[in-house]
Protein backbone atom coordinates (compact mmCIF):
# COMPACT_ATOMS: atom_id res chain seq x y z
CA UNK A 1 0.00 0.00 0.00
CA UNK A 2 1.20 3.68 -1.23
CA UNK A 3 2.27 5.87 1.68
CA UNK A 4 -0.53 8.27 2.13
CA UNK A 5 0.85 12.37 1.69
CA UNK A 6 0.56 14.28 5.24
CA UNK A 7 0.57 18.19 4.39
CA UNK A 8 0.19 21.23 6.76
CA UNK A 9 -1.98 23.96 6.79
CA UNK A 10 -1.09 27.57 8.32
CA UNK A 11 -4.07 29.78 8.73
CA UNK A 12 -2.53 33.44 9.77
CA UNK A 13 -5.91 35.00 11.11
CA UNK A 14 -5.77 38.29 13.18
CA UNK A 15 -7.29 36.35 16.30
CA UNK A 16 -5.92 33.53 16.04
CA UNK A 17 -2.71 31.45 14.08
CA UNK A 18 -3.71 27.92 13.55
CA UNK A 19 -1.89 24.74 12.19
CA UNK A 20 -3.79 21.71 10.58
CA UNK A 21 -1.87 18.52 10.02
CA UNK A 22 -3.41 15.82 8.04
CA UNK A 23 -3.71 13.03 5.37
CA UNK A 24 -6.31 11.82 3.14
CA UNK A 25 -8.14 8.75 3.89
CA UNK A 26 -9.00 5.83 1.35
CA UNK A 27 -12.34 7.25 1.07
CA UNK A 28 -10.47 10.68 -0.38
CA UNK A 29 -11.38 12.59 2.98
CA UNK A 30 -9.21 14.26 5.16
CA UNK A 31 -8.35 13.05 8.03
CA UNK A 32 -7.00 15.62 10.84
CA UNK A 33 -4.00 14.14 12.34
CA UNK A 34 -3.16 16.88 14.70
CA UNK A 35 -4.18 20.96 15.25
CA UNK A 36 -2.27 23.48 17.25
CA UNK A 37 -4.22 26.79 18.05
CA UNK A 38 -2.73 29.80 19.65
CA UNK A 39 -3.80 33.57 19.95
CA UNK A 40 -2.30 36.04 17.39
CA UNK A 41 -1.08 39.00 18.50
CA UNK A 42 0.84 40.24 15.43
CA UNK A 43 -1.72 40.84 12.95
CA UNK A 44 -4.28 43.27 12.21
CA UNK A 45 -6.89 43.20 9.38
CA UNK A 46 -5.06 40.08 7.91
CA UNK A 47 -2.00 41.99 7.89
CA UNK A 48 1.46 41.49 9.69
CA UNK A 49 2.10 44.36 11.76
CA UNK A 50 4.94 42.51 14.38
CA UNK A 51 7.04 39.70 13.35
CA UNK A 52 8.45 39.05 16.28
CA UNK A 53 4.63 38.31 17.78
CA UNK A 54 3.61 36.54 14.94
CA UNK A 55 6.58 34.29 14.52
CA UNK A 56 5.79 33.13 18.32
CA UNK A 57 2.56 33.05 17.88
CA UNK A 58 3.48 30.28 14.79
CA UNK A 59 5.97 28.53 16.20
CA UNK A 60 3.18 27.70 19.39
CA UNK A 61 0.96 26.91 16.68
CA UNK A 62 2.92 24.02 15.02
CA UNK A 63 4.73 22.98 18.10
CA UNK A 64 1.13 22.40 19.25
CA UNK A 65 0.15 20.48 16.45
CA UNK A 66 3.49 18.65 15.85
CA UNK A 67 2.78 17.02 20.07
CA UNK A 68 -0.66 15.99 18.48
CA UNK A 69 0.50 14.42 15.44
CA UNK A 70 3.58 13.22 16.81
CA UNK A 71 5.34 14.67 13.69
CA UNK A 72 7.81 17.29 12.50
CA UNK A 73 6.49 19.90 10.58
CA UNK A 74 8.86 21.03 7.97
CA UNK A 75 6.60 22.82 5.14
CA UNK A 76 3.31 24.59 5.25
CA UNK A 77 0.76 26.01 3.16
CA UNK A 78 -0.25 29.16 4.12
CA UNK A 79 -3.02 31.65 3.62
CA UNK A 80 -3.05 35.31 2.75
CA UNK A 81 -6.12 38.07 3.01
CA UNK A 82 -6.08 41.21 4.44
CA UNK A 83 -7.50 44.83 2.99
CA UNK A 84 -4.93 45.45 0.32
CA UNK A 85 -5.81 42.26 -1.79
CA UNK A 86 -7.81 42.96 -4.92
CA UNK A 87 -9.28 41.39 -8.11
CA UNK A 88 -9.47 42.41 -11.57
CA UNK A 89 -10.88 40.47 -14.43
CA UNK A 90 -8.30 40.24 -17.58
CA UNK A 91 -8.75 38.61 -21.30
CA UNK A 92 -5.33 37.33 -22.83
CA UNK A 93 -4.53 35.17 -26.18
CA UNK A 94 -1.64 33.19 -27.24
CA UNK A 95 -1.34 32.90 -31.14
CA UNK A 96 -0.04 29.19 -31.76
CA UNK A 97 1.88 28.14 -34.33
CA UNK A 98 0.38 24.53 -35.70
CA UNK A 99 -3.15 25.24 -35.46
CA UNK A 100 -3.44 21.48 -36.82
CA UNK A 101 -2.12 20.51 -33.34
CA UNK A 102 -3.99 20.17 -29.98
CA UNK A 103 -4.36 22.32 -27.81
CA UNK A 104 -2.46 20.71 -24.42
CA UNK A 105 -1.18 21.79 -21.23
CA UNK A 106 1.63 23.46 -22.59
CA UNK A 107 -0.36 26.28 -24.35
CA UNK A 108 -2.24 26.75 -21.55
CA UNK A 109 0.63 26.83 -18.93
CA UNK A 110 2.20 29.73 -21.43
CA UNK A 111 -0.80 31.61 -21.49
CA UNK A 112 -1.02 31.78 -17.62
CA UNK A 113 2.64 32.62 -18.04
CA UNK A 114 1.96 35.70 -19.90
CA UNK A 115 -1.11 37.00 -17.77
CA UNK A 116 1.81 36.30 -14.80
CA UNK A 117 3.59 39.09 -16.70
CA UNK A 118 1.33 41.97 -16.11
CA UNK A 119 2.46 44.72 -14.96
CA UNK A 120 0.69 45.78 -11.60
CA UNK A 121 1.03 49.11 -9.51
CA UNK A 122 4.52 50.09 -7.85
CA UNK A 123 4.43 47.53 -4.69
CA UNK A 124 2.08 44.69 -5.77
CA UNK A 125 2.10 41.27 -6.80
CA UNK A 126 0.23 38.99 -8.60
CA UNK A 127 -1.27 36.40 -6.26
CA UNK A 128 -3.24 33.98 -8.41
CA UNK A 129 -4.29 33.98 -11.96
CA UNK A 130 -7.83 31.74 -12.14
CA UNK A 131 -9.13 30.92 -15.58
CA UNK A 132 -12.36 31.42 -16.18
CA UNK A 133 -13.75 30.73 -19.51
CA UNK A 134 -11.80 29.94 -23.12
CA UNK A 135 -12.17 30.67 -26.72
CA UNK A 136 -10.67 28.95 -29.25
CA UNK A 137 -10.54 30.77 -32.79
CA UNK A 138 -13.73 32.72 -31.83
CA UNK A 139 -15.82 29.86 -30.68
CA UNK A 140 -16.72 31.15 -26.76
CA UNK A 141 -17.75 29.49 -23.55
CA UNK A 142 -15.16 26.64 -23.61
CA UNK A 143 -14.84 25.19 -20.15
CA UNK A 144 -11.49 22.91 -21.05
CA UNK A 145 -10.00 23.24 -24.64
CA UNK A 146 -7.60 20.65 -24.38
CA UNK A 147 -7.70 18.44 -27.07
CA UNK A 148 -9.36 20.89 -29.94
CA UNK A 149 -7.93 22.00 -32.52
CA UNK A 150 -7.04 26.19 -33.32
CA UNK A 151 -4.69 28.24 -34.42
CA UNK A 152 -5.88 30.82 -31.27
CA UNK A 153 -6.16 30.29 -27.61
CA UNK A 154 -8.36 33.15 -25.81
CA UNK A 155 -9.74 33.15 -22.32
CA UNK A 156 -10.53 35.36 -19.56
CA UNK A 157 -8.73 35.53 -16.37
CA UNK A 158 -9.89 35.72 -12.22
CA UNK A 159 -6.46 37.62 -11.22
CA UNK A 160 -5.79 38.09 -7.73
CA UNK A 161 -3.43 40.56 -6.47
CA UNK A 162 -1.95 41.93 -3.28
CA UNK A 163 1.28 43.82 -1.65
CA UNK A 164 4.38 42.36 -1.72
CA UNK A 165 5.52 43.57 1.05
CA UNK A 166 2.65 41.92 2.90
CA UNK A 167 3.55 38.70 1.34
CA UNK A 168 6.97 38.88 2.26
CA UNK A 169 6.54 39.33 5.80
CA UNK A 170 4.18 36.70 6.19
CA UNK A 171 7.11 34.45 4.29
CA UNK A 172 9.59 36.27 6.39
CA UNK A 173 7.89 34.94 9.91
CA UNK A 174 7.47 31.33 8.16
CA UNK A 175 11.43 31.11 7.53
CA UNK A 176 12.45 32.68 10.99
CA UNK A 177 9.43 30.03 12.76
CA UNK A 178 11.91 27.43 11.47
CA UNK A 179 9.99 26.55 8.61
CA UNK A 180 9.74 26.72 4.74
CA UNK A 181 6.72 27.97 2.55
CA UNK A 182 5.01 25.43 0.18
CA UNK A 183 2.59 27.63 -1.48
CA UNK A 184 0.22 30.62 -0.89
CA UNK A 185 -3.39 30.54 -0.52
CA UNK A 186 -6.12 33.41 -0.92
CA UNK A 187 -8.29 32.73 2.50
CA UNK A 188 -11.28 33.11 0.69
CA UNK A 189 -10.61 30.89 -2.10
CA UNK A 190 -9.47 27.99 0.74
CA UNK A 191 -12.83 28.78 3.08
CA UNK A 192 -14.75 27.96 -0.26
CA UNK A 193 -13.20 24.57 -1.51
CA UNK A 194 -13.98 23.55 2.56
CA UNK A 195 -17.63 24.64 2.87
CA UNK A 196 -18.93 24.64 -0.70
CA UNK A 197 -19.99 22.15 -2.75
CA UNK A 198 -19.66 21.38 -6.05
CA UNK A 199 -23.70 21.52 -7.06
CA UNK A 200 -23.73 25.65 -5.04
CA UNK A 201 -20.75 26.51 -7.42
CA UNK A 202 -22.39 25.27 -10.38
CA UNK A 203 -25.90 27.22 -9.25
CA UNK A 204 -24.02 30.46 -8.49
CA UNK A 205 -23.08 31.00 -4.94
CA UNK A 206 -21.47 33.56 -2.75
CA UNK A 207 -19.61 32.56 0.65
CA UNK A 208 -18.70 35.19 3.19
CA UNK A 209 -16.12 34.27 5.63
CA UNK A 210 -16.40 36.98 8.57
CA UNK A 211 -13.08 36.90 10.50
CA UNK A 212 -11.31 38.37 13.48
CA UNK A 213 -9.85 41.26 11.14
CA UNK A 214 -11.29 40.94 7.82
CA UNK A 215 -14.21 39.30 6.12
CA UNK A 216 -13.55 37.87 3.19
CA UNK A 217 -16.20 37.16 0.08
CA UNK A 218 -16.28 34.41 -2.95
CA UNK A 219 -19.00 34.51 -5.56
CA UNK A 220 -18.28 31.48 -7.67
CA UNK A 221 -21.12 30.73 -10.97
CA UNK A 222 -21.06 27.49 -13.32
CA UNK A 223 -18.43 26.79 -10.69
CA UNK A 224 -16.08 29.20 -11.67
CA UNK A 225 -14.64 31.61 -9.35
CA UNK A 226 -16.20 35.03 -10.47
CA UNK A 227 -15.65 37.04 -8.07
CA UNK A 228 -13.03 38.06 -4.95
CA UNK A 229 -13.18 41.35 -2.06
CA UNK A 230 -11.97 41.56 1.13
CA UNK A 231 -13.44 43.97 3.41
CA UNK A 232 -11.52 45.53 6.16
CA UNK A 233 -14.08 44.51 9.00
CA UNK A 234 -14.54 41.16 11.09
CA UNK A 235 -15.96 40.19 14.55
CA UNK A 236 -13.14 42.30 16.28
CA UNK A 237 -14.97 45.84 15.43
CA UNK A 238 -18.04 44.43 16.50
CA UNK A 239 -16.14 43.60 20.13
CA UNK A 240 -14.67 47.30 19.97
CA UNK A 241 -18.05 48.84 19.78
CA UNK A 242 -19.16 47.07 22.77
CA UNK A 243 -16.08 47.72 24.58
CA UNK A 244 -16.95 51.75 23.96
CA UNK A 245 -20.89 51.02 23.75
CA UNK A 246 -20.54 49.60 27.42
CA UNK A 247 -17.66 50.92 28.95
CA UNK A 248 -15.99 47.60 29.89
CA UNK A 249 -12.34 45.61 28.81
CA UNK A 250 -11.77 43.74 25.79
CA UNK A 251 -11.83 40.34 27.30
CA UNK A 252 -15.82 41.17 28.75
CA UNK A 253 -16.80 42.53 25.58
CA UNK A 254 -15.67 39.69 23.77
CA UNK A 255 -17.48 37.06 26.21
CA UNK A 256 -20.75 39.17 26.40
CA UNK A 257 -20.80 39.05 22.63
CA UNK A 258 -20.17 35.16 22.42
CA UNK A 259 -22.00 34.00 25.27
CA UNK A 260 -25.09 36.52 24.99
CA UNK A 261 -24.83 38.51 21.94
CA UNK A 262 -27.05 38.33 19.09
CA UNK A 263 -27.56 40.54 15.72
CA UNK A 264 -31.26 40.60 15.80
CA UNK A 265 -32.64 43.62 18.37
CA UNK A 266 -36.36 42.48 18.43
CA UNK A 267 -35.16 38.67 20.31
CA UNK A 268 -34.25 40.22 23.72
CA UNK A 269 -36.50 41.95 26.58
CA UNK A 270 -35.79 45.06 27.83
CA UNK A 271 -35.62 43.19 31.27
CA UNK A 272 -33.07 41.21 30.46
CA UNK A 273 -30.13 42.33 32.33
CA UNK A 274 -26.44 40.59 32.65
CA UNK A 275 -23.93 41.44 35.34
CA UNK A 276 -20.65 42.04 34.76
CA UNK A 277 -17.90 42.10 37.68
CA UNK A 278 -16.04 45.94 38.20
CA UNK A 279 -12.31 46.54 37.91
CA UNK A 280 -10.64 46.12 41.44
CA UNK A 281 -12.95 46.86 43.63
CA UNK A 282 -15.67 48.59 41.68
CA UNK A 283 -19.32 47.54 41.84
CA UNK A 284 -20.48 45.41 39.19
CA UNK A 285 -21.80 46.61 35.75
CA UNK A 286 -25.62 45.99 34.48
CA UNK A 287 -25.75 45.90 31.00
CA UNK A 288 -28.89 44.85 29.01
CA UNK A 289 -29.50 42.70 26.38
CA UNK A 290 -31.09 44.62 24.01
CA UNK A 291 -28.93 47.28 24.63
CA UNK A 292 -26.00 44.50 23.56
CA UNK A 293 -27.59 43.06 20.70
CA UNK A 294 -28.55 46.95 19.29
CA UNK A 295 -24.52 47.89 19.09
CA UNK A 296 -23.71 44.27 17.16
CA UNK A 297 -26.56 44.81 14.98
CA UNK A 298 -25.36 48.20 13.70
CA UNK A 299 -22.00 46.76 13.33
CA UNK A 300 -23.22 43.60 11.20
CA UNK A 301 -25.42 45.41 9.18
CA UNK A 302 -22.85 47.33 8.26
CA UNK A 303 -20.23 44.63 7.17
CA UNK A 304 -23.40 42.46 5.52
CA UNK A 305 -24.05 45.74 3.38
CA UNK A 306 -20.87 46.03 2.17
CA UNK A 307 -20.19 42.53 1.09
CA UNK A 308 -24.07 42.54 -0.47
CA UNK A 309 -22.45 45.99 -2.49
CA UNK A 310 -19.63 43.78 -3.98
CA UNK A 311 -22.24 40.86 -4.64
CA UNK A 312 -24.21 43.45 -6.50
CA UNK A 313 -21.19 44.82 -7.98
CA UNK A 314 -20.62 41.69 -9.92
CA UNK A 315 -23.97 41.93 -11.71
CA UNK A 316 -26.28 38.97 -9.64
CA UNK A 317 -29.06 40.56 -10.15
CA UNK A 318 -29.13 39.71 -13.98
CA UNK A 319 -30.94 36.67 -15.20
CA UNK A 320 -27.50 34.66 -16.29
CA UNK A 321 -25.37 36.25 -13.18
CA UNK A 322 -28.21 34.80 -10.98
CA UNK A 323 -26.93 33.54 -7.80
CA UNK A 324 -29.28 30.23 -7.17
CA UNK A 325 -27.70 28.67 -4.53
CA UNK A 326 -27.44 32.19 -2.11
CA UNK A 327 -25.36 33.08 0.83
CA UNK A 328 -22.92 30.62 2.55
CA UNK A 329 -21.52 32.14 6.26
CA UNK A 330 -18.24 30.70 7.43
CA UNK A 331 -15.87 31.81 9.77
CA UNK A 332 -15.97 32.71 13.73
CA UNK A 333 -18.01 35.76 12.92
CA UNK A 334 -21.00 33.47 11.56
CA UNK A 335 -21.66 31.54 15.24
CA UNK A 336 -23.25 34.79 16.35
CA UNK A 337 -26.62 34.44 17.00
CA UNK A 338 -29.32 35.11 14.43
CA UNK A 339 -26.95 36.16 11.77
CA UNK A 340 -28.52 33.55 9.26
CA UNK A 341 -31.72 35.56 9.31
CA UNK A 342 -30.41 38.86 9.35
CA UNK A 343 -28.53 38.31 6.23
CA UNK A 344 -31.78 36.81 4.26
CA UNK A 345 -33.73 40.07 5.70
CA UNK A 346 -30.58 42.61 4.10
CA UNK A 347 -29.78 40.43 1.26
CA UNK A 348 -33.71 39.02 0.46
CA UNK A 349 -31.19 35.73 -0.68
CA UNK A 350 -31.38 32.24 1.22
CA UNK A 351 -28.52 31.88 3.30
CA UNK A 352 -26.92 28.92 5.34
CA UNK A 353 -23.85 28.72 8.00
CA UNK A 354 -21.26 26.88 6.01
CA UNK A 355 -19.42 24.03 8.01
CA UNK A 356 -16.18 22.59 6.95
CA UNK A 357 -17.19 18.78 7.97
CA UNK A 358 -17.95 17.62 4.59
CA UNK A 359 -14.58 16.79 3.21
CA UNK A 360 -13.29 15.92 7.04
CA UNK A 361 -13.64 12.34 7.88
CA UNK A 362 -16.35 11.13 10.06
CA UNK A 363 -14.32 10.57 12.71
CA UNK A 364 -13.33 14.20 12.98
CA UNK A 365 -13.55 15.83 16.74
CA UNK A 366 -16.05 18.37 16.81
CA UNK A 367 -14.23 21.13 17.44
CA UNK A 368 -11.97 20.87 13.88
CA UNK A 369 -16.19 20.91 12.10
CA UNK A 370 -16.63 24.18 13.78
CA UNK A 371 -16.84 27.15 10.64
CA UNK A 372 -13.62 28.93 13.07
CA UNK A 373 -11.30 26.33 11.10
CA UNK A 374 -13.17 26.81 7.33
CA UNK A 375 -10.03 28.28 6.53
CA UNK A 376 -7.37 25.95 7.71
CA UNK A 377 -9.34 23.20 6.26
CA UNK A 378 -9.39 24.44 3.13
CA UNK A 379 -5.86 25.36 3.22
CA UNK A 380 -5.20 21.73 4.23
CA UNK A 381 -6.97 20.68 1.44
CA UNK A 382 -5.01 22.94 -1.14
CA UNK A 383 -1.93 21.28 0.78
CA UNK A 384 -3.01 17.61 -0.24
CA UNK A 385 -3.69 18.66 -3.43
CA UNK A 386 -0.07 19.92 -4.12
CA UNK A 387 2.39 17.36 -5.29
CA UNK A 388 4.25 15.56 -2.96
CA UNK A 389 6.97 17.58 -0.55
CA UNK A 390 8.83 17.07 2.72
CA UNK A 391 5.82 18.60 4.49
CA UNK A 392 6.28 16.35 7.54
CA UNK A 393 8.33 14.07 8.59
CA UNK A 394 8.66 11.62 11.69
CA UNK A 395 10.35 11.36 14.71
CA UNK A 396 13.80 9.51 14.21
CA UNK A 397 13.50 6.19 15.97
CA UNK A 398 9.67 5.72 13.90
CA UNK A 399 11.39 6.68 10.87
CA UNK A 400 14.22 3.85 11.09
CA UNK A 401 11.45 1.18 12.27
CA UNK A 402 9.36 2.59 9.14
CA UNK A 403 12.65 2.46 7.28
CA UNK A 404 13.60 -1.31 8.10
CA UNK A 405 10.01 -2.61 7.65
CA UNK A 406 9.47 -1.12 4.18
CA UNK A 407 12.53 -2.03 1.84
CA UNK A 408 11.68 -0.88 -1.71
CA UNK A 409 11.18 -3.48 -4.64
CA UNK A 410 12.85 -3.29 -7.90
CA UNK A 411 9.53 -1.88 -9.59
CA UNK A 412 9.41 0.63 -7.16
CA UNK A 413 12.63 2.22 -7.62
CA UNK A 414 12.34 3.00 -11.07
CA UNK A 415 11.89 6.91 -11.16
CA UNK A 416 7.93 7.32 -11.09
CA UNK A 417 6.44 9.45 -14.58
CA UNK A 418 6.61 12.97 -14.17
CA UNK A 419 2.82 14.24 -14.26
CA UNK A 420 2.57 18.19 -15.30
CA UNK A 421 -0.48 19.81 -13.16
CA UNK A 422 -1.56 23.56 -13.85
CA UNK A 423 -0.15 24.05 -9.98
CA UNK A 424 2.89 24.24 -11.55
CA UNK A 425 2.58 27.62 -12.42
CA UNK A 426 2.11 28.51 -9.24
CA UNK A 427 4.87 26.15 -8.19
CA UNK A 428 7.47 28.21 -10.10
CA UNK A 429 5.99 31.43 -8.95
CA UNK A 430 6.48 30.17 -5.12
CA UNK A 431 9.89 28.64 -5.86
CA UNK A 432 10.58 32.14 -7.71
CA UNK A 433 9.52 33.86 -3.97
CA UNK A 434 11.94 31.67 -2.29
CA UNK A 435 14.68 32.96 -4.19
CA UNK A 436 13.88 36.20 -3.27
CA UNK A 437 13.31 35.82 0.48
CA UNK A 438 16.62 34.09 0.65
CA UNK A 439 18.11 37.22 -1.34
CA UNK A 440 16.58 39.69 1.35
Amino acid sequence: MEEQKIAVGLDIGTTKIVAMVGQKNEFGKVDVLGIGKSQSLGVHRGVVNNITQTIQSIQQATVEAESKANLKINEVVVGIAGQHIRSIQHSDYITRENADEVINEEDIETLINQVHKLVMLPGEEIIHVLPQEYKVDGQAEIKEPIGMYGGRLEANFHVVVGQVSSIRNIGRCIKSAGLSMGKITLEPIASSDAVLSQEEKEAGVALIDIGGGTTDLAIFKDGIIRHTAVIPFGGNVITEDIKEGCSIIQKQAELLKVKFGSAWPGENKETEIVSIPGLRGRDPKEISLKTLSKIINARVVEIIEQAYLEIKNYGHEDQKKKLIAGIVLTGGGSQLKHLKQLVEYITGMDTRIGYPNEHLAGDSDEATTSPTFATAVGLLMAALEGTPSDAVSLPQQEAQQLAAESLPTENELSPPVEQKSRTSILEQWTDKFKEFLDKA
